[in-house]
């Protein structure tokens, strides 16, 4: 994009994308809603934010709109991700993401009373909470916009709208690859975002975990009755020769209710410079962050280790969702 026009007219960073802005005033709840046409839309815009980050820093397309990031569960990458992105866009946030347990909620609020309350100071509301369903009930009660920035088990849309555009910056393709992710399937939102996602594609899905963690019956059941070929295995070394795209995720601890079964499991999984022998030479291994040592840091020097790329990714991501919900464009 022009730089002069850009700072005379923000919004100039919209035209000419593919088709229309489906995304404006609307929920972003579920990757239920989006589709390879909006995808499309929504990752060409996120290579324009890519560029205006890199050439001037950020562009003032949402200045004078407020964001509120309302996290009930502890967050790094993806509160920060959605804070730069905001201030990058020349807009301002109101951030409560370390702090709920000393808000109005530990006096007993209500989830749709805080959302009521804050969407009154806010254009649009990231929201982060650990029961399942939480973000629509949000949504259902806002006025405003609200962006799911994860739902405890449930799903975490833009993490996995970062992972898929990560994949296509990467290999230049999804059609055709071969995607295994490997470790807690069964609690792990973000496997879950990205399976759904992924069946907008042609691709190959294989799923690596212990029996206990398997990835759940009905999303199995959905990748197989839609005729994509599909295979579990509890052993890496099945996949590793084969796959484009190794998903490696953690064992999340906050999810027991019985800590002996984690310790069973917790280190069921290292990737190591040995493993990635086996591999393709051009491949990538993901992770979407925190790691606990399922992947051994002497890999962080491999080529294909793609985790910290990917973190990069997630600001355009959002920078380009944030401006798409606030802007006709």
């Amino acid at each position: 994009m022009n730089r002069e026009v850009l700072l005379e007219r923000p919004a100039a960073i919209f035209e000419g994308l593919p088709g229309p802005n489906e995304f404006y005033g609307q929920d972003i709840l579920a990757v239920s809603q989006f589709n390879r046409r909006n995808l499309e839309y929504l990752f060409a815009l996120a290579e324009r934010m890519r560029d205006v980050v890199e050439t001037r820093g950020g562009i003032d397309l949402l200045r004078h709109k407020v964001l509120a990031a309302i996290f009930y569960e502890p967050s790094t990458r993806t509160s920060s991700s959605f804070i730069a992105a905001m201030e990058r866009l020349g807009g301002s946030v109101i951030p409560i993401t370390q702090g709920v347990q000393f808000s109005s909620v530990s006096k007993g609020e209500s989830l749709p009373d805080t959302i009521r309350t804050l969407e009154q100071y806010a254009d649009v509301i990231v929201l982060r909470h650990p029961e399942k369903g939480s973000a629509a009930i949000a949504a259902h009660y806002a006025e405003k916009p609200v962006i799911n920035a994860g739902d405890g088990p449930g799903e975490h849309p833009t993490q996995a709208l970062l992972d898929l555009f990560t994949i296509l910056e990467e290999l230049g393709t999804i059609d055709g690859l071969t995607v295994a992710m490997v470790g807690d399937l069964r609690y792990g939102r973000t496997v879950h975002s990205l399976t759904e996602l992924l069946l907008n594609y042609d691709v190959r899905l294989r799923f690596v975990s212990p029996e206990i963690l398997r990835i759940p019956l009905d999303l199995m059941n959905k990748v197989r009755d839609a005729g994509y070929d599909v295979r579990e295995t509890y052993d890496v070394h099945d996949v590793i020769e084969e796959a484009d795209v190794l998903y490696v995720t953690r064992v999340q601890k906050e999810r027991f209710t019985d800590l002996a079964q984690y310790e069973q499991v917790k280190d069921y999984y290292e990737i190591t410079p040995e493993l990635l022998k086996h591999a393709k030479e051009r491949m990538i291994v993901m992770h979407p962050l925190p790691r606990v040592g399922e992947i051994s840091y002497e890999v962080d020097k491999d080529p294909r280790a793609a985790y910290f790329r990917q973190v990069r990714n997630g600001l355009y991501i959002r920078m380009a969702l944030l401006a798409a919900v606030l802007c006709p464009g």
